[in-house]
């Protein structure tokens, strides 16, 4: 039987404990929210950046980290990851970027980082910081790849291209220390089983190390809302459905691929459709009792 390795897995066994992250917001932005490609942000996105509800970015990184820890050393978590997650978080000079991530590292128990930008927040300068850090740290660059298909970015409002991906996937990895994961959705607007299966394919091809799978939801206060609305936009209304899907997906990456996340999660106040993602575990069991 195939046998998959999720990312709590992968931890314990590197660390030798259970690894959890600390969910930041370093107060960056995006290209497609400052007017350098576009203000309205991709349209699945909204105004909270994908970051999760008790990220507060006023409080500054000092107060999210001890925060976080507080609240997962009453868990008994006593290793953590800070995760840079909300809106891109590369998009800075390099000198801002440098002093947000050590602040974040400086704190006891912390071994290692994680950082969510897009491919078209790539480049040398700052590959070069995270390829320093990763010689001190253990550390992951999430990349929101989202799909292999242009028709789908563009319907996405990303404003980038499949290139970009691959292109930013290939800078990354010629720094072997440095883990890429991809960040993927499922269920996009015009795209069949096949064509998703094919990503599965192509970005396995591009050698990343893990993948964050998400299902096409809908939130409140995003332009996909208002086509979801007006019945232009499908959704996994039934977890099982979404579960068959995401366990095929998984069966075509390579098999050495970490599996990092297994769906999409938002807070039932702000959640349009499907309601079950307002539930962080029914896909994951769902998809695990498949294999």
């Amino acid at each position: 039987m195939l046998k998959i390795v999720t990312v709590g897995e992968y931890w314990r066994q590197k660390f030798g404990k259970k690894v959890y992250r600390i969910g930041l917001d370093g107060g960056f932005s995006c290209p497609t929210r400052d007017g350098t490609k576009g203000e309205s942000g991709c349209y699945f996105c909204d105004e909270e950046g994908s970051g999760a509800q008790h990220i507060r970015p006023a409080a500054g990184i000092e107060k999210q980290m001890e925060s976080g820890i507080s609240r997962l050393r009453k868990m008994g978590i006593n290793c953590f990851i800070p995760y840079f997650q909300s809106y891109t978080s590369t998009y800075a000079p390099v000198d801002v970027l440098r002093e947000k991530y050590f602040t974040a590292l400086s704190y006891p128990d912390v071994v290692g980082i994680s950082v969510s930008t897009r491919p078209d927040c790539i480049n040398e300068k700052n590959t070069d910081l995270l390829d320093e850090i990763a010689h001190q740290y253990y550390t992951i660059v999430e990349v929101g790849i989202q799909s292999v298909h242009q028709k789908s970015l563009d319907a996405l409002g990303r404003k980038h291209t499949v290139e970009d991906g691959e292109r930013a996937i290939e800078i990354l990895k010629k720094r072997e220390k440095i883990e890429v994961v991809a960040h993927i959705i499922l269920g996009l607007p015009g795209e069949t089983e096949y064509s998703m299966m094919e990503t599965a394919r192509v970005i396995s091809a591009w050698g990343i190390n893990g993948i964050k799978l998400h299902h096409l939801y809908i939130v409140e206060d995003t332009p996909f809302a208002k086509e979801y609305r007006k019945g232009n936009i499908k959704v996994f209304e039934k977890c099982e459905d979404y579960a068959k899907l995401a366990t095929n997906f998984i069966k075509n990456l390579s098999g050495n691929i970490i599996i990092h996340r297994f769906s999409g999660y938002a807070n039932g106040d702000r959640l349009i459709a499907p309601r079950w993602t307002s539930n962080r575990h029914i896909a994951r069991n769902l998809i695990l009792k498949n294999f």
